[in-house]
C-alpha cells in the first residue's frame, strides 16, 4: 500500500529540488527516497523508475517556465516583451537549473502527454512575443528558435559558470537581447 501522503507530484517535486541542488546528473531513486524518508522500492508505487521521474520534472520545468514567461509578458509588446521573456526565462535557469536540464531533448510520448502540452505552451509564449514585430509569418518560427537559442545559450553557461571573462554578464545579457530586438526590427 502506497505511504499516505506521497503522490506521484511530491515524488517529482522532491526529485526536481534534488535536480536544482545538486545537478541533474546526480540523481537517484535513493537520493529521493532519502529525501522522503521512505526505501527506495517504495517510490515505485509512485513512479515507474528515474526516466519516468525524470520525464516528470521536465514536465514542471515546462510547465514553471511557461508560466514565468507568460506572466512577465503579459500586456506588453515587442521590445518591452522580449526583454522581460529574456528576462524570466535567464531568472528561472537560475532558480531551478536542474528543472530546465530535464527539459532539453525531452520528448513527449504523444500529444496528450503532459509535457506536449507544457510545451506548447511555452512555445506560445515565445510566439505572443515574436508576434509584437512586423515579421512574415514564415519568419516567425525562426525568430522564435532564434530566441530560444540563443537564451538556452546563455543561461546554460550562466549556470555552469562559464563566463570565466572580468566583464559584466549583465551587460552582455542586456547588449544579446538588444541585438535580437535589433534583429527583430530589421527589414
Amino acid at each position: 500500500m502506497p505511504r499516505a501522503g506521497l503522490v506521484p507530484t511530491t515524488v517529482a517535486t522532491a526529485a526536481a529540488e534534488i535536480a536544482d541542488e545538486s545537478g541533474l546528473a546526480q540523481l537517484s531513486m535513493n537520493a529521493v527516497a532519502e529525501r522522503l524518508g521512505v526505501k527506495p522500492p517504495s517510490l515505485y508505487k509512485h513512479v515507474q523508475g528515474l526516466a519516468d521521474l525524470t520525464h516528470r520534472i521536465a514536465v514542471l520545468g515546462a510547465e514553471e517556465l511557461g508560466d514565468a514567461i507568460r506572466h512577465a509578458t503579459q500586456g506588453r509588446a515587442g521590445r518591452d516583451a522580449l526583454v522581460a521573456a529574456a528576462q524570466a526565462v535567464r531568472e528561472y535557469v537560475r532558480q531551478h537549473p536542474g528543472r530546465y536540464a530535464a527539459t532539453i531533448g525531452a520528448t513527449p510520448t504523444g500529444s496528450d502527454d503532459p509535457l506536449a502540452v507544457a510545451m506548447d505552451a511555452t512555445l506560445e509564449s515565445f510566439a505572443a512575443v515574436v508576434r509584437g514585430y512586423d515579421l512574415d509569418p514564415e519568419q516567425q518560427i525562426h525568430a522564435i528558435r532564434t530566441i530560444r537559442s540563443v537564451l538556452h545559450g546563455f543561461t546554460t553557461l550562466e549556470a555552469s559558470n562559464g563566463f570565466q571573462m572580468h566583464t559584466d554578464v549583465d551587460a552582455s545579457f542586456a547588449w544579446i537581447v538588444d541585438l535580437i530586438d535589433r534583429g527583430l526590427r530589421a527589414p
